[in-house]
């Protein structure tokens, strides 16, 4: 009991110093709170980026594959996604390969129509930053999509390349407000397009731009009705059985070699991208993002540890005449050393609490800029915990046992 009275008097006595020094306290409560900040700031920051991948990719479907001739001509790290651009892939060589691939999938066919139309509806219209893709009955599935009112594509409406559209929420929100969208007709390049369906929101993924600001029309309906020469199509696959993906692309690379009629020797003249190893290729990314983050972070704490000594090291050279008096009076060395490492470790505390709050804080409002998720990062959280307790005992240990070998005659003769 008596150890415990003499702890809870130290740590009342390192409190009163604390309260003592409020500018020289605040100022390095502030230094180590930029320590934690900048740690844990970007650190939830890439947290919430990572979890805002996963999430698109999730949505897109894990096992979904794409065939395309174009190349996109960036690299991540040291790995290349694209290396050349291939020649276009034709509507028709899209169907054949549609009509016979075996492997039990959904196939969408698709083609871009363009990133920037205006839509129409009665006088209601929207900013010309409408993308219009064109695709058929399997799109919603190997996307990830869900209708939220009305019906997805029947294969009528791609055999009849029927004026048929699906809207996204930001469409349904700007043209009709509180209006019902089902079977109102919408203008789009002068043509009137019948809306047969909406599409649950899913907000900007960032890859290829927000849903809820596009308009799906009948892949045939495209052909006719924004006809351009060799236009490129795509082709979409997610196998039915997720078990069969591997076989499933071998299958798939297999047969449009046929159908693109390249020899055995040729090469592969056509790109096929699985949705989870760009998903994975990202991840890789910030993963190397998260090191060097953390790195920046603990050399900025660091720097946060060696104002903390200094700040303890000018408290005992200003307090050598109390310490003298305490130890005169009957204080032992511990009972001093004690006090300044409970002193270190309650402006480390106050500091690094601080710095996880604007941590947080400033990690998701980054987050929120890209669209992505809030993110509580806990382990984080107890990351900058435990280092601020490390740092306070670091940097508080060398002014303590200064402190607690000062000899009382000489500490009451300092001036």
């Amino acid at each position: 009991m008596k150890a415990i009275a003499l702890l809870r008097e130290n740590f009342s006595v390192s409190l009163t110093a604390v309260r003592t020094n409020r500018l020289r306290t605040g100022l390095t409560i502030l230094i180590i709170a930029i320590g934690i900040m900048s740690l844990v700031g970007i650190l939830t920051a890439i947290d919430a980026i990572k979890g805002s991948i996963t999430t698109s990719f999730n949505d897109m479907g894990a096992n979904t594959f794409t065939i395309q001739s174009w190349g996109q001509h960036f690299q991540i790290m040291n790995k290349r996604i694209r290396k050349r651009s291939y020649s276009y892939i034709s509507y028709q060589q899209a169907m054949a390969f549609k009509e016979r691939y075996t492997i039990p999938a959904a196939v969408a066919v698709n083609t871009w129509v363009t990133g920037s139309a205006t839509v129409k509806y009665g006088s209601e219209r929207t900013n010309p930053n409408i993308g219009v893709e064109a695709t058929n009955e399997d799109y919603l599935l190997a996307e990830g999509l869900e209708i939220d009112r009305g019906r997805n594509f029947m294969p009528y409406d791609i055999d009849n390349a029927s004026f048929v559209a699906i809207i996204g929420n930001d469409l349904v929100t700007t043209l009709f407000k509180n209006k019902n969208p089902i079977d109102e007709q919408v203008i789009l390049a002068g043509k009137r397009y019948r809306v047969i369906g909406t599409l649950k929101p899913k907000g900007s993924s960032g890859f290829g731009g927000s849903i809820d600001r596009r308009m799906i029309i009948p892949v045939s309906n495209a052909r006719s009705v924004f006809s351009v020469p060799n236009r490129s199509f795509y082709m979409e696959i997610m196998p039915l059985n997720p078990a069969q993906a591997e076989a499933a692309i071998e299958e798939a690379e297999g047969l449009f070699r046929l159908i693109r009629r390249l020899a055995p020797y040729d090469e592969t003249d056509f790109n096929i991208d699985r949705s989870d190893a760009i998903a994975e290729m990202l991840l890789d990314f910030m993963r190397w993002a998260t090191l060097v983050a953390a790195v920046i972070g603990l050399i900025t704490l660091l720097g946060a540890a060696v104002g903390l000594m200094n700040i303890m090291l000018v408290s005992v050279n200003e307090r050598t005449r109390e310490i003298g008096t305490r130890k005169a009076t009957g204080a032992r060395s511990r009972t001093i050393r004690q006090q300044f490492l409970f002193e270190s470790i309650v402006i480390g505390q106050l500091g690094g609490l601080l710095g996880i709050v604007l941590g947080i804080l400033i990690g998701n409002v980054i987050a929120a800029l890209i669209d992505a998720s809030f993110v509580i990062p806990w382990l984080w959280m107890l990351l900058g915990v435990t280092l601020c307790f490390l740092v306070s005992i670091a940097s508080g240990l060398i002014p303590a046992i200064r402190a607690a070998r000062l000899d009382p005659i000489e500490a009451l003769r300092h001036e």
